[in-house]
C-alpha cells in the first residue's frame, strides 16, 4: 500500500511541475527577421560612341537586339548600364543584361531571367531577377530568384518602373532579403 502511495505522489508531482513548468516559463526569443536591403537603382543606355565602318554593311551597335517572328513572337536581349541617378553623368554601379522571351507559351522558361551585376566597393556580386509575366506595362514587380557574391541566396522583389527623371529607361527599386541573417547595412541611395 506505501509503494502505491509513493507513485501516485510521484505522478502527481510530475504532472504539477509540468504544467507550472508550460504556465511560468519564460517564452522563447524569437530571432528578428533578416533586415530587408533597399536599393534603387536606374538603368540606362551605355553611353558609347557610335563606330561607322564604311566597309562593313552592319553599323548598327545598339546594345539592344529585336528578333521579330512572322507570328508576332520574338525575343529581347540587351545589355544596360545601371546608375545609381538618373542622369548619364549618375555613377556607374555595374550593368543589366538579358534575354526575354514576351510569348505567352514561353512565360515559364528559364530563359526570361534579367542579370543586374554590380562593381561597387561596398557590392560586388549579381542578382538574377525572374521575368515570368513581362508586360508592356508602366510598372513591372518582378521576383528576385538568387544572386552571388555580395548578394549570394539574395530573395526579394524588384519593382521596374519607366523612368520620367533625366536618360534613365528604367527606375528599378529593390527589395533584398538574405538567410542566416546575414546584414546587409550599406544602401545606395535614389
Amino acid at each position: 500500500m506505501l509503494a502505491r502511495i509513493v507513485f501516485c505522489s510521484a505522478v502527481l508531482l510530475a504532472t504539477l511541475a509540468v504544467i507550472l513548468l508550460a504556465l511560468f516559463s519564460p517564452l522563447p526569443k524569437r530571432k528578428p527577421s533578416p533586415p530587408w536591403l533597399d536599393l534603387s537603382l536606374y538603368i540606362q543606355q551605355p553611353q558609347s560612341p557610335k563606330i561607322i565602318d564604311a566597309t562593313s554593311s552592319n553599323n548598327n551597335n545598339d546594345p539592344v537586339a529585336q528578333s521579330s517572328q512572322s507570328d508576332g513572337g520574338g525575343a529581347f536581349i540587351f545589355h544596360r548600364m545601371l546608375t545609381e541617378g538618373p542622369e548619364n553623368t549618375s555613377r556607374l554601379v555595374g550593368k543589366a543584361q538579358g534575354f526575354i522571351i514576351p510569348v505567352e507559351h514561353f512565360a515559364n522558361s528559364g530563359f526570361n531571367i534579367i542579370y543586374l551585376t554590380f562593381h561597387t566597393p561596398q557590392y560586388s556580386g549579381s542578382l538574377s531577377v525572374e521575368a515570368k509575366h513581362v508586360s508592356p506595362k508602366d510598372t513591372e514587380e518582378l521576383t528576385v530568384m538568387g544572386g552571388t557574391g555580395s548578394f549570394a541566396f539574395a530573395r526579394g522583389l524588384a519593382v521596374f518602373a519607366q523612368s520620367i527623371h533625366g536618360d534613365a529607361t528604367y527606375h528599378v527599386k529593390l527589395q533584398l532579403r538574405f538567410p542566416n541573417n546575414q546584414s546587409r547595412t550599406t544602401t545606395i541611395p535614389g
